[in-house]
């Protein structure tokens, strides 16, 4: 199986159109930032680290302090894929955090987005 293009693509060239994405909804980037935060257990500044730095997806992943434990209960469509059946794990975590920003845009409250 070949390596998906979007392992190497810089996590700073998507987070804009996630904060686009959320905006055009009426949601915030803080709200964006929130969500990717809660998913990946990055700070605020560890959050503009990764994106000042330009690390590729599979970066952003792998230095996340923590994947949250909670993230197993993401589930849906995204891009026409359940997330919860994606087998390779990083496509697994882009994904989820495709869903959430998803969520946020369709105007889910926070509480049910974060899974509390």
């Amino acid at each position: 199986m070949s390596r998906h293009p979007i392992f190497d693509m810089a996590f700073a060239r998507v987070y804009p159109m996630y904060v686009q994405k959320a905006e055009k909804k009426g949601r915030s980037q803080a709200e964006v930032d929130e969500v990717t935060c809660w998913l990946t257990g990055y700070d605020e500044a560890g959050l503009r680290q990764q994106i000042d730095q330009g690390n590729s997806f599979e970066q952003f992943f792998a230095e996340a302090p923590a994947l949250n434990p909670n993230a197993s209960l993401i589930k849906g469509v995204v891009c026409g894929v359940r997330v919860e059946s994606v087998e390779d794990p990083l496509m697994q975590k882009i994904r989820y955090l495709d869903k959430l920003v998803d969520e946020l845009a369709k105007g889910k409250a926070m509480e049910k987005i974060l899974r509390q």
